[in-house]
């Protein structure tokens, strides 16, 4: 195909094989699209395409991922808003009907077989990554994962167990929680859990970070936690006992007792608080 058709803070060139996504570095471009930069989508990570209306005279072209197909949204496990999702194009609403002749010219290039992907197909964010959360200092070279914890922020626990570094190779995944509607983390799951350590709370397990107003933002923790995920998954299949993890009933809990608090003050809407409560629930 080779046209490019530029929407609200990114641009799409479509290809033969391939959807190239340029993200604008304006001020009002979401920082985690400035973060990704461009990105390579492949048309076998494609499940489908949608042209829907959007906010204030706009429609949006979406072309949503395959289940498994791309390290970033499995990271995100649906915790993005909508104004971050980088497989959403805003246009203008006088440009409906081009953007509806390349949603009918990529339907007519996906393949069927839309299930699941056995692999990551996108490329993940380049290392070397870091950034800095409440309680430390998180770094990643493509091979292990570093912790260097913060004296001001850091509990005891952390300091007694000193600054970690973990293998990819010793991984079985990553937990990542936004920080823009629960209290955030970076938790890393180990492949043979020594058992009580790996489900403490985040501010006492050595294998996770903290993120406070200020630290860990999105733009910045969800990329490196795409990336370890994708180096995770490169090293060989995770055993299945590794994912219980994530599922811990008093983890889900305590997220669903901080989306009330947050519902009363006002600051989740009706509507948010039904959907993210729905959300959690189906993690039990």
């Amino acid at each position: 195909m080779g046209d490019v058709l530029a929407g609200f803070h990114a641009a799409w060139e479509f290809e033969s094989d391939s959807v190239l996504i340029r993200f604008e570095r304006g001020i009002r471009t979401p920082k985690l699209f400035q973060a990704l930069g461009e990105r390579r989508i492949p048309l076998e990570a494609i499940a489908g395409v949608t042209l829907a209306p959007g906010k204030r005279g706009t429609v949006v072209l979406h072309a949503v991922p395959r289940p498994g197909a791309d390290p970033l949204m499995e990271a995100a496990a649906g915790q993005l808003k909508e104004t971050s999702d980088p497989y959403r194009l805003v246009l203008p609403a006088d440009r409906e009907t081009l953007a509806e002749y390349y949603a009918d010219e990529l339907r007519a290039l996906l393949s069927e077989d839309a299930g699941p992907a056995e692999r990551f197909l996108v490329t993940p964010p380049e290392v070397p990554l870091q950034f800095k959360a409440y309680d430390g200092k998180a770094s990643f070279d493509g091979k292990a994962v570093s912790f260097r914890w913060s004296w001001t922020g850091a509990s005891s626990a952390k300091w007694k167990a000193g600054d970690q570094s973990f293998p990819v190779t010793g991984l079985s995944g990553v937990e990542w929680r936004s920080p823009e509607v629960f209290e955030g983390h970076l938790r890393l799951l180990h492949r043979h859990p020594a058992g009580a350590a790996q489900s403490a709370q985040p501010d006492q397990d050595p294998a996770a970070v903290i993120f406070g107003l200020g630290y860990g933002p999105v733009h910045e923790s969800l990329p490196f936690a795409a990336s370890v995920l994708a180096a995770v998954r490169a090293a060989g299949p995770a055993p299945a006992a590794a994912h219980a993890a994530r599922r811990d009933p008093a983890d889900i809990a305590e997220r669903i007792r901080h989306l009330g608090e947050l519902h009363e003050a006002g600051l989740v809407t009706d509507e948010e608080f039904s959907t993210k409560k729905a959300e959690l629930l189906a993690e039990l």
